[in-house]
């Protein structure tokens, strides 16, 4: 735990899981609090955490423990003394964490859309019937297969590298990537057609960046405070409480989306069957000082309404 703030000889040590898009969350991370600080870049440690979600790419998540696959080791380490913060994508992120752990910061929130990836060209109105569709997210099969039951959907994981390198394999025809990991990579070569919310409701917390932190840590907690976009802390808060109230994870493909609009704001959900035969929607407005309470509102709506068995995988 620091005594004051970070030096070289005392360096923040940032903990991140290793693939290209978290390195450069994190180093986004460093060089916000290196600006607000005025602290070298050598005040800071990246520390590189190898998370099982990395280590098993021939299975989907829901099969092999959903969301904390991709969290859990870094947690270990944040626990443990080895890191003084912990960088993750928020719609990564169970919406408990540990004890003695806590997720109170979030940078400026990044594009919040699907990309929809073709080295053909097309958009998701333009594939052909029979093609096959890769991607590793339930929320997105069902989304597909809800708007294109013609399509094949397949198993597809990997980070952006990856998955462009089975396009070119021919493994799939097209896929999903998020635009937020694609900008902040700044890969403008990718062939893409953005979807628009409207067209694709995205996962909750797409796009934004959370930094956990130990409860006890006050120097942590008063640097953190300094960085974190107060607008995406409530947005997050009213996606999160939706996402907590339809226990959600890997096995139930849900989409949220919060926007502030002045002192309001705005959520709408999306549940579906994980088959797409179904799809549950909701929109609704109210204080933003109550956001947590409106995502709260809207889950035990859309429970009410989807019923028993509504998210069985079939």
């Amino acid at each position: 735990m620091l005594n004051a703030l970070p030096t070289p000889a005392q360096p923040l040590r940032i903990g991140t899981r290793g693939s290209p898009l978290a390195l450069a969350q994190a180093y986004e991370t460093r060089d916000r609090l290196a600006q607000a600080f005025a602290l070298p870049h050598e005040a800071f440690q990246i520390e590189v955490i190898k998370v099982t979600g990395d280590m098993v790419q021939d299975k989907a998540l829901r099969e092999i423990g959903g969301k904390g696959l991709f969290t859990r080791e870094i947690e270990d380490a944040l626990l443990d003394g080895s890191i003084d913060i912990a960088v993750h994508s928020m719609k990564d992120m169970p919406v408990e964490q540990p004890a003695g752990l806590l997720l109170d910061c979030y940078l400026p929130r990044e594009d919040v859309r699907d990309a929809f990836v073709s080295l053909h060209g097309w958009t998701l109105a333009d594939v052909p019937a029979g093609k096959v569709i890769g991607t590793s997210s339930l929320r997105r099969r069902a989304q597909i297969l809800a708007r294109r039951p013609d399509l094949t959907v397949v198993e597809f994981r990997g980070n952006v590298q990856t998955r462009l390198k089975k396009l070119d394999e021919g493994v799939a025809d097209a896929t999903f990537l998020a635009m937020a990991g694609l900008n902040r990579l700044q890969r403008d070569d990718v062939p893409l057609k953005a979807l628009e919310v409207e067209q694709m409701l995205p996962a909750v917390a797409q796009g934004a960046i959370g930094i956990e932190r130990r409860a006890d840590d006050r120097i942590i907690e008063g640097m953190l405070a300094v960085i974190h976009d107060g607008p995406t802390g409530v947005r997050l808060a009213a996606e999160r409480a939706f996402l907590a109230g339809l226990d959600g994870s890997c096995h139930t493909p849900i989409a949220g989306l919060a926007e502030i609009i002045g002192d309001q704001i705005r959520l709408r959900g999306e549940v579906l069957r994980p088959d797409g035969s179904e799809a549950i929607c909701d929109d609704m407005r109210g204080a933003a000082v109550d956001a947590a309470q409106i995502g709260a509102e809207m889950a035990r709506k859309l429970r009410g309404l989807a019923g028993e068995g509504f998210f069985t995988l079939g």
